[in-house]
């Protein structure tokens, strides 16, 4: 069976720093060791122990810091269509970067406790891809926004998500029941459930976040300029992938072990994230209760 078969994670763990690669092995410390790719080594903290990702951990600090502004901006957009659901957006990509400090950072954690942290990662991960997505469905008005309905459909159908996609991965990390374990262990590190959930569900939720929100913007509100945001996000977010799955090996070996593309993945992800938010600033306006037909290039 070859590498690039459909499930098999060993070729974007070898050539990147992707969390949920701690999974598949132990003592994954530092990125990569295990897959015979460029060892992320950053700084040495003596007894055979590296800090790997010191650039990482502190933009992820930081986009904790920006996520927070956002979220306190938000509140303050009172009438804003979708304010509190992209207040779940946002919360969840908190979730993820305080994961992410442990997850891709490179400290040197126990094992098993960096596993947890790995398991909530791509949990959360799949989860708020899905209420970005969610957030799109906001502006068509099928629910008002804000209601107990509304936030309750979010929390609990991201929650689902969640704990199915945790409980998947804790279960692939130590193997309770065996069900879920690679069949290919120590060559390809495939998981099928894994792949969809976290790799290909995520995905389909942007791409599909991206679609919806271009209709509205351009055939029910008739305006092109939030596009420019829309576009924005979606062009920084495809860069940050670019850094982690094509770029982030050669960045290695160029500085011989001492940074990779998952500081750039986490910066430019972080820039996408602020323009999602921005786009949705720029289409709520605070002042659009409803959908309703379009005069003069916007809503009365």
């Amino acid at each position: 069976m070859g590498s690039t078969q459909f499930g098999n994670f060993h070729d974007f763990c070898r050539d990147s720093t992707l969390p949920i690669c701690n999974l598949f092995v132990d003592d994954n410390q530092p990125p990569n060791l295990k897959y015979g790719g460029c060892v992320l080594r950053g700084i040495d903290l003596g007894n055979d122990r590296n800090l790997s990702n010191l650039g990482s951990i502190l933009l992820a600090f930081i986009a904790i810091v920006v996520s927070a502004f956002l979220l306190w901006r938000s509140e303050k957009k009172k009438a804003a269509v979708g304010r509190r659901e992209i207040q779940i957006f946002l919360i969840g990509f908190i979730v993820m970067q305080i994961c992410e400090i442990f997850t891709i950072g490179g400290f040197p954690l126990d094992d098993a406790v960096r596993k947890g942290f790995t398991a909530v990662h791509v949990a959360a991960i799949t989860a708020t891809c899905w209420v970005l997505f969610l957030n799109a469905l906001v502006g068509f008005q099928f629910l008002d926004d804000g209601t107990p309905i509304s936030v309750g459909l979010f929390l609990s159908s991201a929650l689902v998500l969640f704990i199915g996609t945790g409980y998947i991965a804790l279960d692939t990390a130590f193997s309770w029941t065996g069900h879920f374990d690679s069949s290919l262990t120590g060559e390809n590190h495939r998981s099928i459930a894994l792949y969809i959930l976290c790799l290909l569900f995520p995905l389909v939720c942007l791409v599909a976040f991206y679609v919806l929100e271009s209709i509205l913007v351009i055939r029910i509100l008739g305006e092109t300029r939030p596009m420019l945001y829309l576009t924005a996000a979606a062009l920084l977010f495809a860069i940050g992938q670019i850094f982690t799955f094509v770029i982030s090996t050669h960045i290695c070996q160029g500085t011989d072990g001492k940074i990779n593309g998952a500081l750039f993945e986490t910066f430019f992800t972080l820039l996408s994230v602020v323009m999602v938010w921005i786009f949705w600033s720029s289409i709520t306006e605070d002042d659009w209760p409803m959908p309703m037909p379009v005069t003069g290039g916007r809503y009365n």
